[in-house]
């Protein structure tokens, strides 16, 4: 807690309340007086290096989970192929790993806030990575079991995806801590899109999908050598200097209380990105019969509307938060409209051989020139703004909230983007289409076959 802060007026502390973690008036503590923290107990220091170290294991864990993650969706055909079962049971794939992942996250989030990190995240390694070397040697008659352990997968990696940041918010503190942050982050695009390229790279160097399973479990071994040896079990709070454990020694569900009054944003972002999903694909669907520019023109729409309503949402917060989080949920319905949109446009465009490909670039791309660099960015701009000048909550909250205006000249590059790409969308899909009839005739777009063939143009 800042001196500082205790010396504000109430009316200018209710003007912040929102505006900073660890403001004594802030989301679920702020109808609460702060009665004063015991004296800290004493602990050990990681040095520097040994922080840069771990930070370095973590990364490499974090690109191995999500390569882990994706390669077989870059061998999904061939495992649609080998187990002979449907689309719909093919994505049922996803869908189990991920309803895993997310029961299992809760639980690993409760054991992470009461016993060693350090262990809970080498137990997941060591249960995802056997588990995904083990499903390797399923037989074709035992699709059941593969459904099963891609289960198992997303439950494991759960432990290191929960735990694995809160390892970082203990070694670091403030500016520091969103530069690593942003560095760790930046490991799930590149992981997601080398698990593409891996997956399908190795099923069609050595002609049997299975060998895919198995880089990233000799990866992972590397990487539980590395966790033991170089990354610290960090005392909870000790980069902000809030005592030991046992303070944080609170029953779960009052823990789970507490955070819910802190999660507005939250609720706001998921009710407001499945109404808007839903919504930008039924709008699609029927404005495409009476315009086959539709998908992009929509996608626009969704950005350039966007930005006015984050301009609104920054620049009232201060005055009146209720007003913010309203203009924040139109602004991001908005923006969900794109979500379905987006990859409906990849399919049509690309051809069906290409497909994991492109999807694996767009992701990557979107990543990169998204969330995992922005952050940063935003960061770097809000410290320019601050610099040489006295620091304060108040200069806090008003650098963060010129540096935001960045995100309102990116969504209208977006929406410019999309509007340049409803000019040549309807060119794009008839060359696809006309590139997978002729295709087809020849018999080269089932997994396996001599592409060799395929001399149909493509424009």
């Amino acid at each position: 807690m800042e001196s500082g802060a205790r010396g504000e007026k109430p009316s200018e502390l209710t003007s912040l309340r929102f505006s900073r973690p660890g403001s004594p008036f802030y989301g679920a503590t702020g109808s609460r007086p702060v009665k004063k923290a015991p004296a800290p107990a004493p602990h050990k220091t990681v040095s520097a290096g040994r922080a840069y170290g771990a930070v370095a294991v973590l990364c490499y864990v974090n690109l191995l989970l999500y390569t882990d993650w994706f390669i077989v969706a870059g061998v999904l055909q061939d495992i649609t192929a080998y187990f002979d079962i449907s689309d719909s049971n093919a994505g049922l794939l996803q869908t189990v790993f991920i309803c895993c992942f997310l029961v299992a996250a809760p639980l690993f989030g409760y054991l992470g806030d009461r016993y060693s990190r350090k262990a809970i995240m080498v137990a997941g390694i060591v249960l995802w990575s056997g588990v995904t070397l083990g499903s390797s040697f399923i037989t074709e008659s035992y699709y059941w079991l593969f459904f099963l352990t891609r289960g198992l997968v997303g439950a494991g990696e759960a432990s290191f995806s929960t735990i694995a940041p809160t390892i970082i918010g203990d070694l670091f503190v403030k500016d520091k801590r969103t530069r690593i942050l942003g560095v760790f982050y930046v490991f799930i695009p590149a992981g997601s899109g080398l698990g593409y390229i891996l997956g399908s790279s190795v099923a069609q160097a050595t002609g049997d999908w299975r060998w895919a399973l198995t880089i990233t479990p000799g990866m992972a071994a590397l990487a539980l050598v590395l966790l033991i040896l170089v990354v610290p079990d960090p005392v909870r709070g000790a980069a902000d200097q809030v005592g030991g454990q046992s303070a944080a020694k609170t029953p779960w569900c009052d823990d789970v209380k507490s955070l819910c009054k802190n999660l507005i944003f939250g609720s706001l972002t998921v009710v407001t990105g499945i109404l808007g999903v839903i919504s930008g694909a039924e709008v699609a669907r029927r404005y495409k019969k009476i315009n086959p520019k539709a998908d992009p023109l929509i996608c626009a729409g969704g950005m350039l509307a966007s930005s006015p309503c984050l301009f609104i949402a920054i620049v009232v917060a201060q005055r009146s938060i209720l007003t913010a989080y309203i203009f924040i949920g139109l602004g991001e319905l908005l923006l969900s409209l794109n979500w379905a949109i987006v990859a409906d446009i990849l399919l049509y465009v690309v051809t069906p051989t290409r497909r994991s490909t492109a999807a694996a670039l767009q992701t990557m791309v979107g990543h990169l020139l998204g969330d995992a660099g922005s952050p940063y960015l935003i960061g770097i701009i809000s410290d320019t703004i601050q610099d040489g000048r006295r620091d304060s909550q108040l200069r806090s909250f008003l650098s963060l909230e010129y540096s935001f205006m960045v995100c309102m000249f990116i969504g209208v590059l977006g929406g410019g983007c999309f509007l340049a790409t409803s000019l040549y969308v309807e060119e794009d899909r008839k060359k696809a289409q006309y590139f997978i009839e002729g295709a087809a005739e020849k018999g080269c777009l089932r997994a396996g076959d001599d592409r060799s063939k395929c001399d149909v143009p493509e424009g």
